[in-house]
């Protein structure tokens, strides 16, 4: 044997001998590890959405003049609390006064318009049965008579609107709530059209969320489920309930809104995080989010035996949170499931339970 090749041989064997005793030290020396034992109970799967606190229908109102007006009175600052029948506004519509003195003078018209007409109808009526009058004058006479009711409705009608955008001068508060918004003051003039807004009133404790939800999840969404409200910079309020599911879904981002109730006390257009709880098993084996470990699409769970050894079990997942994951299969309630030491832990090795 050459010398160049006995030295092959020889850096062989050392490398051999190396190999083997770093296998010896992977599997025999004890690793320290923190363990929890597997427990029965109750898990919920979420549904996460994001959305911004706003009143719900019936407790937000936008006030506007009724008209081209002048603010004559608004004693109600931003955050001040109101009751029902507190003055809101009070607008100074010269305009619109006429314009009711006018519809009313013309519904009185039409009113004297349909009883002459009447009366002319009546007349002829009975001279036709006499043999006096001409079927031609009783007809012409009945055209008459349709003519002024009709005109009295029509009259009736507009006296009422005209009426009522006047009474719209005095405005008086609906329900309880808060003047979440005032863009006016009084002597200013204002058009009366939507985007010119004078005061905003809301409800304080009539509160909901709308977040959008990807039409997937739908399905999982039940009315009345808890779903739980996470606002930035502050103690978590109390839980919502889901509210309502929708009758439409957006085709242009394939989510559709559902309604969840929110406690008093969150400020109309604080931005919230939702979970929302969608599927729930009960008597289920639960472990630590920390003792699952994941390789590509497999999961697994090392288990302390009674040996004071590390086994590798397979498992089947269930539902999933961030605290714990429910297993369908492959652990027991009871077992002690590594939750700290396990990365890169080979199967079977000798482990040294910590507190």
């Amino acid at each position: 044997m050459s010398r160049r090749a006995l030295v092959l041989l020889m850096a062989t064997a050392l490398l051999a001998c190396h190999k083997k005793a770093a296998e010896e030290v992977a599997t025999e020396e004890a690793v320290d590890v923190e363990v929890e034992a597997a427990h029965t109970g109750t898990i919920r799967a979420l549904i996460t959405a994001t959305g911004t606190v706003a009143p719900a229908p019936g407790a937000d109102w936008t006030i506007t003049a009724p008209g081209p007006a002048r603010i004559a009175e608004m004693p109600k600052a931003e955050g001040d609390r109101v009751r029902p029948g507190d003055l809101l506004v009070r607008f100074d519509a010269p305009t619109l006064d006429a314009d009711a003195a006018a519809r009313a003078a013309e519904l009185g018209q039409a009113r004297a318009n349909l009883e002459n007409a009447r009366k002319n109808h009546t007349r002829l009526s009975l001279l036709l049965e006499k043999g006096i009058a001409a079927r031609k004058e009783v007809e012409d006479a009945r055209k008459e008579l349709l003519d002024a009711e009709a005109a009295l409705r029509g009259a009736t009608s507009a006296a009422s609107n005209a009426g009522e955008l006047a009474g719209r001068a005095v405005v008086r508060a609906r329900f309880s709530g808060v003047i979440a918004k005032r863009t006016h003051n009084p002597g200013d003039t204002v058009d009366g059209a939507a985007g010119d807004p004078v005061l905003r009133v809301i409800d304080p404790s009539r509160l909901q969320v709308s977040v959008s939800v990807p039409v997937g999840d739908l399905g999982r969404i039940v009315v009345g489920r808890p779903a739980r409200l996470v606002v930035s910079g502050g103690a978590p309020p109390p839980d919502g309930r889901v509210l309502s599911l929708p009758a439409a879904v957006d085709p242009a981002t394939g989510t559709a809104t559902v309604r969840i109730s929110a406690p008093p006390g969150l400020a109309a257009g604080t931005p919230v995080q939702v979970e929302i709880v969608a599927e729930e098993h009960t008597g289920v084996v639960l472990v630590p989010a920390a003792a699952v470990v994941r390789e590509d699409d497999k999961a697994a769970v090392f288990v302390v035996g009674a040996d004071g050894k590390a086994h590798r079990h397979a498992v089947t997942l269930g539902i999933e949170t961030a605290e714990e994951v429910e297993i369908e299969t492959g652990v027991a309630a009871g077992e002690k499931v590594i939750v700290k030491g396990h990365e890169e832990l080979p199967d079977g090795a000798t482990v040294t339970v910590g507190e």
